[in-house]
């Protein structure tokens, strides 16, 4: 397809369209997690590229991977909108992410193809639902450990600063 990097970069810049939408609250709160997995998806894209689960013969730049407009876009973003809407409703949360990821995997990866952008090698598509899920699974991890460890210390500090300056008075 000829017009292939303007569809990357409209798919890098669009989801970023909505981020005014999540409000302030909801970008701060899940931040960390989200630049978590992306950082994630970086290095779990240069090991799929040594093992060859899968090809993206679309460069951004040379050594650059081909599924960072993925990763910094639909991903990132899509991230925080369901974690604003799922977020302490763990079922929930899986099964949106399992349709989600069902649908990129099974209909979305297929368009990808056959536009040239990426393709599974050494993955069937059931494996890359497996990846997916853990995926999934690591995400809610990490945001459930950064909001009662890094959080919980925090709200702790503010709450004894708080109780302090109470008693001081």
């Amino acid at each position: 397809m000829k017009n292939i990097k303007l569809y990357i970069i409209l798919m890098a810049v669009l989801p970023w369209l909505s981020l005014p939408l999540l409000g302030k609250q909801t970008f701060k709160k899940f931040l960390p997690g989200t630049l978590f997995m992306g950082i994630y998806l970086m290095f779990e894209g240069r090991l799929a590229e040594r093992r060859k689960w899968w090809w993206f013969p679309f460069k951004v730049k040379p050594n650059v991977i081909g599924e960072l407009p993925l990763i910094w876009g639909p991903f990132f973003i899509g991230s925080f909108w369901i974690m604003k809407y799922t977020y302490k409703k763990f079922n929930l949360y899986l099964l949106v992410n399992i349709l989600i990821d069902s649908l990129f995997t099974y209909y979305v990866l297929d368009f990808f193809k056959k536009f040239g952008y990426v393709s599974l090698v050494r993955l069937t598509k059931f494996q890359l639902s497996i990846v997916f899920l853990i995926k999934t699974f690591v995400l809610y991890g990490f945001q459930v450990f950064y909001d009662n460890v890094v959080r919980g210390i925090s709200n702790r500090t503010i709450n004894n600063k708080n109780l302090n300056e109470h008693n001081n008075r």
